[in-house]
C-alpha cells in the first residue's frame, strides 16, 4: 500500500456528497455569467457604444480595479465587466470544496474511520484537489458556453471560460496547501479566504498603476497583477488575444502545492496543522456569558473581512461618480431605468446601492448557516443543555447578523458618500443622503435571513443549497438583472430588492413595513418549527 491507495474510491465518495452543491456552484456562475452578457449585447447595440464605454472603463482608474479592458467588442466589454466576480466565487467554491473534504473530514473524525481500511494517508488529500480540479474543469466550458449563446465569438469564450476555471485550479493548490497548515476547517478557510484577498489586492493594485495604449481601448497592468492567480486570468486578454499560454502558470501552480499538500498529509499527525494551535485566554470575557455574546464572536471575522471589502468598494463607487455622466447610449438608459432618474449621478448611487444592499445579503446567509454547522459538529447541544431555549438561541443569531448587516450597510454608504461628496460638492449632506439609502436596503436583507431561519428548520438537510438558491433567485429577479432579462414587472416584485429605490425617490415606508412583515412571519414560522424538530435531523 502506498500513500494514494485508495484515492479514487474517495474521489468518488466526495463527488457524491458534494453532486448538489458543486452543481448549485457551477450552475450559479454560468446563469450569472450568461445573464451579466446578455446585459452587455442589449445594453451595447452600436459599435459607438462599445467604444464610448470601453474608453470610459480603461481611463478610469477606479474602474480599472475591478476590470481591465482588451478591446472595443461587446465580448471583450462583458468579460472586463464580470471577469472579477466569476474568477473571485469560483476561487472560493474551490476553497470551500478542498477544505470540506480534507481538513474537515479530519476534523470531524471521519478520516480517521476511513483510514482504519486500505486508504493511503494523502489520499483525501488527493481526492479532495481531484474533486475541485474535475468542477473547474466542467465549469470552464459552460462559461463559454453561456457567452456563445449570446453570440460571442467560439474562440474569445472558450478562453473567457478557460480564463475563470484557471483561477479556481490555483485556490485549488492554495487551499490544499491552507488544509495541511491549519488543524481546523475554519482556519483552513480563512487562510484560504485571506489569499483570495491579497490576490485581489494585488489585481487591483496592479490594474490601478497600469496605463491605457494610444487608441484607449486597452488597458495594460502593471507588474503586481502578474503576482496574482486573478490578474494571470486577466492577462489572457479574451477576446482581445486569448494568451492561452497563461494557463500554464495557474496549473503549474495547484499541480506543484497539491503534490506539496500530499507530502505533508502523509507524514503528520492525523489532526494536527504545521502551524501551531493558538491557545486561548484562562478565563472567557464576560461578553461570552450568553448566546448573543458568542454569536457575535463567531460571526467577528466574517464582518470584519465583509466590513473592509465594503468600505474600500464604497470608496472606489464614489470616487468614479464623478465620471459617470460621461456615459451615452444603452449604458447611460439603462443606469437611469435602473436608478429612476434621468440624473446620472443619483441613477448611478441608488444603482451602486442596490447591488450593496445585495452583497450584504449574502454576508448575512453564510454567517446564518453557521446554525447549521454548529449543529451538525453537536456543539448546539451543549449549548441548550443550559439555560438557553432554542428561539433564544435562534434570535441571537439573527440579531448578531442583523446588526452586522445594518453596519455594513451604513459602512458603505458612508464610504461611498465620503469620495462622492468631494467629487460631487456638499460632502456632509451626501454623507446623510447615502447612508440613509444603504440602511433602507435592510428590510430586503431581512427577509433574506427570515427565509434562511425558516429553511434551516423546516429543512435542515437542503438547508446551505436551498439558502443559496433562495438567495440567487432573488437577485436574478431583481431590477438589477430582471431589467436586462426583461422580465415582468410582477416577477422583479418577487425580488425584496425591487422596492426602494433610494436616493433617487424617497425611502417607502409602507414597502419598508411589509417586507419586516414578511420577515417576521417567516421567522416565526422557522421558530415554531425548529422548537419542534429533532437536533441533527
Amino acid at each position: 500500500m502506498n500513500s494514494l491507495t485508495g484515492t479514487k474510491k474517495l474521489l468518488e465518495l466526495a463527488l457524491r456528497r458534494d453532486r448538489f452543491v458543486l452543481a448549485a456552484w457551477i450552475l450559479a456562475l454560468t446563469v450569472f455569467l450568461a445573464g451579466t452578457t446578455h446585459l452587455s449585447v442589449v445594453g451595447l447595440p452600436t459599435h459607438h457604444d462599445v467604444v464610448t464605454q470601453t474608453r470610459f472603463m480603461a481611463a478610469n482608474a477606479g474602474m480599472r480595479l475591478l476590470s481591465l479592458s482588451a478591446g472595443a467588442s461587446v465580448g471583450a466589454y462583458a468579460m472586463s465587466r464580470s471577469y472579477l466576480t466569476v474568477a473571485i466565487l469560483a476561487a472560493v467554491m474551490s476553497v470551500l470544496c478542498v477544505v470540506r473534504h480534507a481538513r474537515q473530514n479530519e476534523e470531524t473524525g471521519r478520516d480517521e474511520l476511513v483510514r482504519a481500511g486500505v486508504v493511503g494517508p494523502a489520499a483525501g488529500m488527493a481526492a479532495a484537489g481531484a474533486l475541485a480540479l474535475g468542477a473547474n474543469l466542467v465549469l470552464a466550458p459552460l462559461l463559454s458556453l453561456a457567452m456563445i449563446v449570446n453570440g460571442q465569438p467560439v474562440g474569445g469564450s472558450l478562453a473567457a471560460g478557460a480564463a475563470v476555471a484557471c483561477v479556481g485550479v490555483a485556490f485549488t493548490g492554495v487551499a490544499a496547501l491552507t488544509s495541511q497548515l491549519s488543524s481546523s476547517a475554519r482556519g483552513a478557510n480563512g487562510l484560504g479566504m485571506a489569499a483570495v484577498a491579497v490576490a485581489f489586492v494585488l489585481t487591483g493594485l496592479g490594474n490601478m498603476l497600469g496605463h491605457v495604449d494610444a487608441s484607449g481601448l486597452v488597458a495594460r497592468s502593471a507588474w503586481p497583477t502578474w503576482l496574482s492567480p486573478i490578474g494571470w486570468g486577466f492577462e489572457m486578454r479574451p477576446f482581445g488575444g486569448d494568451r492561452w499560454w497563461l494557463l500554464g502558470p495557474s496549473i503549474a501552480l495547484a499541480v506543484g502545492l497539491v503534490v506539496v499538500a500530499c507530502r505533508y498529509a502523509a507524514r503528520r499527525d492525523l489532526g494536527r496543522g504545521l502551524l501551531p494551535v493558538r491557545t486561548g485566554r484562562a478565563a472567557a470575557s464576560l461578553r461570552l456569558r450568553g448566546p448573543f455574546g458568542l454569536a457575535v464572536r463567531l460571526q467577528r471575522n466574517a464582518f470584519v473581512s465583509w466590513l473592509v471589502a465594503l468600505v474600500a468598494f464604497g470608496l472606489i463607487f464614489g470616487s468614479v461618480s464623478g465620471s459617470v455622466q460621461t456615459a451615452t447610449g444603452r449604458a447611460r438608459d439603462w443606469y437611469q431605468n435602473l436608478g429612476g432618474s434621468s440624473n446620472m449621478v443619483h441613477a448611478w448611487f441608488t444603482s451602486m446601492i442596490e447591488l450593496a444592499g445585495m452583497v450584504v445579503a449574502i454576508y448575512a446567509v453564510q454567517v446564518l448557516l453557521r446554525m447549521r454547522d454548529e449543529e451538525i459538529r453537536g456543539r448546539l447541544e451543549p449549548v441548550l443543555a443550559a439555560a438557553v431555549s432554542r428561539p433564544r438561541w435562534v434570535a441571537s443569531q439573527v440579531l448578531a447578523a442583523g446588526l452586522g448587516a445594518a453596519v455594513l450597510l451604513v459602512a458603505f454608504g458612508l464610504a461611498m458618500g465620503l469620495t462622492a461628496g468631494s467629487v460631487v460638492g456638499d460632502t456632509p449632506g451626501v454623507l446623510r443622503e447615502l447612508a440613509g439609502a444603504a440602511l433602507s436596503e435592510l428590510p430586503a436583507v431581512l427577509v433574506i435571513m427570515a427565509a434562511v431561519v425558516a429553511v434551516f428548520a423546516l429543512l435542515p438537510r437542503r438547508a446551505v443549497v436551498v439558502s443559496w438558491v433562495l438567495l440567487a433567485a432573488s437577485i436574478l429577479l431583481s431590477p438589477v438583472f430582471g431589467s436586462s432579462l426583461r422580465l415582468s414587472q410582477w416577477a422583479q416584485d418577487l425580488s425584496p430588492f425591487t422596492h426602494q429605490k433610494a436616493p433617487t425617490l424617497a425611502i417607502s415606508s409602507t414597502a419598508a413595513v411589509a417586507l419586516v412583515v414578511v420577515a417576521a412571519g417567516l421567522g416565526a414560522v422557522g421558530l415554531a418549527a425548529f422548537r419542534r424538530r429533532d437536533l441533527a435531523a
